[in-house]
């Protein structure tokens, strides 16, 4: 229930989230938001769970969600024409209050804007400037009010910086675990019980999954039929595409067309946490993905990789022992980090099939993802009754408050 008057000037919000986690971070928001203030009106870049919840859409995350540093150009001009709508619809409404979640390429830019209009920017969810680029920093100084962080050794990076920071937890940390039970799973998605299943999550984004999928089947091919494959479909992606993109793997179809391994069972769901709760082992692109198998408690090879300009490129500009967060949370490396050239069908079998019985490897990962869960839902947990959602929702109302006087 909200805290305010019901006759209360509704709260005018653009929120920018460009990426499937960041449109569920957004939704999350959207209803903390409306449960603290009253009515709501929320517009901006998102996907359909931010739809869901009462947020006009002026563009679909899936029409700008592209990766990597020379990628992006080939789509440029219908960014360009996304972004400037964005931009008029932004100056026709006048929102009291920008948030911004992730997706630094497109949302620094969007930040600029938002700063030249004197409307006021929460950054949700930072991007990795501790990692590289952090030349970015500045764009931070000058163009954001403040920055809501969701990893605690963010808020010291960002403190030793000038820039206010407020840790409000892990979105994920506090999502109870999916209550559907193993058989229900199995005969929603025709799988076979009997069998042991592990989660192929290749990547939110196309060129991501592009990039990622071949390696996947290659090593789930050499995994062989005696198992079960699920591969949740981003809510960024059709699953039409997807079946697409399997269907042309090379690795698994032969110049016939005909499958090389006619037994081998994938299932695309529209469960990711469900999908990880019932695998024995996860097969996981780096990204929020990682984050949500070590929350759920499944064991996971991460692996990525993206074009042969972008790695070699960035590759100098990272200055971190780990690329996966959950091995930054931790301090170590607990999960597999297959990166690049690293990452074949082979190398994947290989770590994935040291994970699959009960022995040292599977309990030290085991124990590791316990570890980095406790991170996450320590400290905040016990100093207050509110979730990540509604400790970013005040953050977001003290903002707009802010501005809103400033302006009077």
């Amino acid at each position: 229930m909200a805290t305010s008057s019901p006759t209360l000037r509704p709260l005018r919000v653009l929120i920018s989230a460009g990426e499937a986690s960041g449109e569920l971070y957004g939704a999350q928001l959207i209803r903390a938001l409306a449960e603290l203030h009253g009515p709501v009106e929320a517009f901006g870049l998102g996907g359909e769970r931010m739809k869901d919840v009462g947020c006009r859409l002026v563009v679909e995350a899936r029409d700008v969600a592209v990766v990597g540093l020379f990628e992006v150009l080939s789509h440029l001009p219908s960014i360009y024409g996304h972004f400037h709508r964005l931009l008029d619809e932004m100056d026709r409404r006048r929102p009291d209050v920008a948030v911004l979640i992730d997706f630094p390429d497109w949302n620094f830019r969007l930040a600029r804007e938002l700063h030249r209009r004197g409307i006021p920017v929460v950054y949700y969810v930072s991007p990795q400037l501790w990692a590289w680029r952090k030349g970015r920093l500045k764009l931070v100084q000058r163009y954001v009010r403040e920055m809501l962080v969701i990893f605690p050794f963010e808020r010291e990076f960002y403190a030793r910086h000038g820039v206010e920071a407020e840790f409000v937890g892990h979105p994920l940390a506090e999502i109870p675990l999916p209550t559907i039970a193993r058989a229900e799973f199995a005969a929603r998605w025709q799988l076979d019980p009997q069998k042991l299943s592990i989660a192929l999550l290749p990547g939110s984004r196309r060129k991501e999954l592009r990039m990622n999928l071949a390696a996947i089947l290659g090593a789930a091919e050499r995994l062989g039929k005696e198992f079960e494959y699920v591969m949740p479909v981003a809510s960024t992606l059709s699953e039409d595409w997807v079946r697409g993109e399997i269907a042309d793997c090379a690795d698994l179809w032969d110049k016939r067309g005909k499958p090389r391994n006619s037994n081998l069972h994938i299932v695309l769901t529209d469960d990711a946490r469900a999908s990880l709760l019932h695998s024995r082992v996860g097969i996981v692109a780096s990204g929020t993905a990682t984050m949500e198998a070590a929350l759920i408690g499944t064991p996971f090879v991460m692996v990525y990789r993206v074009a042969g300009l972008t790695y070699t490129f960035g590759r100098h500009l990272v200055k971190l022992a780990h690329y996966g967060m959950v091995n930054l949370v931790a301090g170590r490396r607990v999960v597999p980090e297959l990166i690049q050239h690293g990452f074949t069908a082979e190398t994947v079998e290989h770590e994935v099939r040291r994970l699959l019985p009960d022995g040292a490897p599977r309990q030290a990962m085991l124990e590791a993802l316990a570890e980095v869960r406790g991170k996450l839902r320590g400290g905040l947990a016990e100093s207050s009754a509110q979730d990540t959602a509604h400790r970013a929702a005040r953050a977001v109302l003290r903002v707009a408050e802010m501005g809103r006087t400033a302006r009077e």
